[in-house]
């Protein structure tokens, strides 16, 4: 499937990478039959939907624990599920996201992040790749993310504070955030 725009708004994937995906994801969010669908829906560089199954009811159950936690441990700022970010590799749904009220703020009333937000979280599923995590991560390194963590199927935490450092035991901005998720 093409890109979902057309010509001149397509040279925008050449000049601004960010105006094209916030094109794009717009285009996305407004058309009826894509709202219809359970699929998981993200884009690649080009403005190609790329679509997932829906997750299983244990990968939902992490992804709230997180969040609740999250909510719980970090006073101020935002907690959003399938947080859309505009990368180079198009717009990502981060599984879970905690955001400062600064970059909250800077999010005005667009579709989605142009900077991701300082924490972001993605639960594994039997269906992703290491290859496809690590690329996830480094996409949200590239766009700002102060940490990046993985919650593993079994619901082992790992914590990244850089796109090529090791998993780390505890994240450094949430020292108190538990290194298992049930």
């Amino acid at each position: 499937m093409s890109t979902v725009l057309e010509h001149p708004a397509i040279e925008l994937a050449e000049t601004d990478r960010h105006a094209f995906n916030l094109a794009v994801w717009e285009r996305l969010l407004d058309d009826p039959f894509l709202a219809s669908l359970d699929y998981r829906i993200e884009t690649d560089r080009h403005g190609q939907i790329v679509m997932s199954p829906p997750p299983a009811p244990s990968h939902g159950n992490k992804q709230s624990e997180i969040a609740y936690l999250l909510k719980k441990l970090l006073l101020g700022g935002k907690v959003v599920s399938e947080c859309p970010v505009s990368t180079r590799d198009g717009v990502k749904a981060v599984d879970v996201a905690w955001c400062s009220p600064e970059k909250w703020g800077s999010l005005d009333d667009r579709a989605c992040f142009l900077e991701c937000p300082e924490i972001c979280v993605e639960v594994r599923s039997p269906s992703n790749t290491r290859s496809e995590l690590e690329e996830k991560k480094r996409l949200y390194f590239e766009e700002g993310a102060e940490e990046v963590w993985f919650c593993e199927t079994n619901g082992t935490m790992r914590f990244f504070h850089g796109p090529e450092e090791a998993a780390r035991e505890r994240s450094a901005k949430v020292p108190e955030f538990p290194g298992t998720i049930v």
